[in-house]
Order: structure tokens, then C-alpha cells, then sequence
């Protein structure tokens, strides 16, 4: 049976509050992160007590292994979702591109927060300051743990070599620093903001260099869908740009990553006043071969209707009680529509031969 367990506090002055627990990773940059959402939380909700529990993923663990090899999504938040499961948590925060397009029964995204730069950027080892990717010495070596980066940026850098790096953001950035393995490492531009490190980046990477991973730079909390009051209470953190761009960039990766593991699709979502543009692609291992088209929609809502989500939908994990369905419906349609074209133009084949080859490996 499903037993669903509310606890209090009481403070010195014999007030009662409500507590809330969040889940989320120990590492530096998870604890920021969730702090932030802690913060915005208590502005909202002054009388609730927040508890936060760390916990370590298996992601984590597992640092000698190549994330190609041991699964990319769930090792970073099964841990957490089985505490959420289990009533030990009441909420988790992620980062978004972490979660799987499709959540185990009974969970929701309730909310996801206003995204921070999504584009991928470059960390130069210290004594190749003021060059680029582009002016790096032939053979360079690049260190990155993505094979979503690694299969563009050698299309894009033949004459760069790239290698696996894996670890924190503080134990990828000492590796480059205190060794002369790397001439420059690739991170999350958002996570090198979060952590006040802004000055050590070299280098953004636009879409024409590097397009970045679904649901990069944004946060997401993820609830139990039964749980009416906590969905409530944290929906008004969703960011309605963002919602709909990630809508459309998780749906464009699910129906690619229905027929196979598709760490080589990746994307880019541009959201105007009334429309959205989506452009999506597909590499080899190599990026020798790829497939790329950009498509778009109207997302204008007649301003005269009033329209309240049904709570018990989800569009790619996504509950948005708050906003209007049409424009989310037209924000999964583009995505799906997107990876429709990019079938229809071979990209299945691509993405089977990039998976054979990085079994093989």
C-alpha cells in the first residue's frame, strides 16, 4: 500500500512547521545548486522547514569507467528516486539533462527552473592561456567525459585528440591544472557559473561548435505525482520559457531513444514571443557522418482563454499545472516532429552504428 508520511516541527516558541525533505547528490555543485532551490523555496514559503539529504549516486562511485560504457542517465539519480520512493525524501532537485525522458511510475517533474547558459565551455590548461580550441597545436589533447562533445568537436577540431575525463568539477579542473595530460577540458558553462568559476573560462562553444545535451543548464525538481500539495508548492518555480524548450528538447531525445541508447543526439532550442525553433542532430562516433535540421511551431496562446492543466498530465515527465497545454502539446510535437525528419533522413542507422562501435570499444 502506498503510505504517505507528513512530519512537523516544533520550535522553541512552540510554533508547528511543516517539514519538507530534499534529496539531492553531495557533490559541491549538486549543494549549490539545490541551496539555490532551498532559497527560492523558504522566500515562498516562510513557515515550512526545509531538511536537506545528501546522498551519493552511482555515478558518483563508478570514476575509472567511461559513462558510454556503464549507461548515462540513471546513475545519477536512482539513488535518490528510490529515496523519493520510499518516503525519505520529499522532493529531489536535479540537474535536468540527468533525468531520463522517461521517469519510473509514480514520479513527476513538478517543476523546472529558469535555465542558465546551456553552451559547453572551454577550461584552457594554465599555460595555454589565450588560445582556442582553434589555435591549440596539432594533436592537442581534449578532455571530456561526453561522447555527445567529443563526436562533434572532432569534426569540428580534426586536429584535436580527445580523451575521457571523469570526476567532479573540482576533480576534472585539478587533473588539467596539476598535470600536463590535458591542453584544455570541455565543461558545463552553468556549472562553472554556479560554482563562481566564470573566470576560468576560456571559451563558450556556440551551437556551430558544439551543440549542447537536452535539458543542459536547467534545474529540475522531481516529485511523487500522487503528492498533490508538494506538486502545488513547487510549480511556481517552473520558468515558462524554459518549460517549453525543454519540453520540445526532451521529446526530440526520447523518440531517438526509443529505438536506440542515443548519447549522439543532441540539440539546440531558440524561443521567441510567439514562436519556437528547434534544431536537433545525430553523429557518428567519429563525427564523420551526421544529420542536422532545424524546424519550428507557434507557441502563441489566445490570451482569452483560461486554461488549468489537468494534474495527472505529464509531457515528457514535465507536470506544468500553471501553464497553458497548447503550447506545451506544440512544444512536444516539435521535438517529436524533429526526430520524425531526422529518421526519415537516415539518422537511425547513424545512431545504430555509433552504438555497435561503442560496444565494441
Amino acid at each position: 500500500c502506498n503510505v504517505l508520511l507528513v512530519f512537523f516541527q516544533q520550535n522553541a516558541n512552540g510554533k508547528v512547521s511543516r517539514v519538507i525533505r530534499i534529496g539531492t547528490r553531495k557533490s559541491q555543485l549538486a549543494r549549490i545548486q539545490t541551496d539555490s532551490v532551498a532559497e527560492k523555496l523558504k522566500r515562498l514559503y516562510p513557515d515550512v522547514h526545509l531538511e536537506i539529504v545528501g546522498m551519493t549516486t552511482t555515478g558518483d562511485k563508478i570514476l575509472d569507467t567511461a559513462l558510454s560504457k556503464i549507461g548515462e542517465k540513471s546513475l545519477f539519480t536512482k539513488e535518490l528516486e528510490t529515496a523519493l520512493e520510499r518516503n525519505e525524501v520529499d522532493l529531489v532537485v536535479h540537474s535536468l539533462k540527468d533525468l531520463p525522458t522517461t521517469l519510473p511510475p509514480g514520479f513527476t517533474i513538478g517543476a523546472v527552473l529558469k535555465r542558465e547558459n546551456p553552451h559547453d565551455a572551454v577550461v584552457l590548461h594554465p599555460k595555454n592561456m589565450g588560445k582556442s580550441l582553434d589555435t591549440l597545436p596539432d594533436k592537442s589533447v581534449i578532455g571530456t567525459s561526453s561522447l555527445r562533445r567529443a563526436a562533434q568537436l572532432k569534426k569540428r577540431f580534426p586536429h584535436l585528440e580527445f580523451k575521457d575525463i571523469r570526476g567532479n568539477l573540482n576533480t576534472r579542473l585539478k587533473k588539467l591544472d596539476e598535470k600536463d595530460d590535458f591542453a584544455a577540458i570541455i565543461l558545463a558553462a552553468a556549472g562553472l557559473r554556479r560554482m563562481g568559476w566564470d573566470s576560468r573560462v576560456s571559451q563558450i562553444l556556440g551551437p556551430e561548435d558544439c551543440m549542447y545535451a537536452v535539458g543542459q543548464g536547467a534545474l529540475a525538481i522531481e516529485v511523487r505525482a500522487r503528492d498533490e500539495d508538494i506538486l502545488e508548492m513547487v510549480s511556481v518555480l517552473h520558468d515558462p520559457d524554459t518549460v517549453l524548450r525543454c519540453i520540445a528538447e526532451r521529446a526530440f531525445l526520447r523518440r531517438l531513444a526509443s529505438l536506440t541508447l542515443s548519447p549522439r543526439c543532441f540539440c539546440y532550442s531558440v524561443l521567441s514571443s510567439v514562436s519556437l525553433y528547434l534544431t536537433g542532430a545525430v553523429y557518428s562516433l567519429d563525427g564523420s557522418d551526421s544529420l542536422k535540421e532545424t524546424m519550428q511551431t507557434s507557441i502563441a496562446s489566445d490570451n482569452k482563454v483560461e486554461e488549468r492543466v489537468d494534474e495527472r498530465v505529464q509531457r515528457v515527465g514535465v507536470t506544468a499545472n500553471n501553464m497553458p497545454g497548447p503550447a506545451q502539446d506544440a512544444s512536444e510535437k516539435l521535438g517529436l516532429d524533429l526526430a520524425n525528419l531526422l529518421l526519415s533522413k537516415g539518422a537511425k542507422e547513424i545512431l545504430t552504428v555509433a552504438r555497435q562501435l561503442n560496444d565494441a570499444r
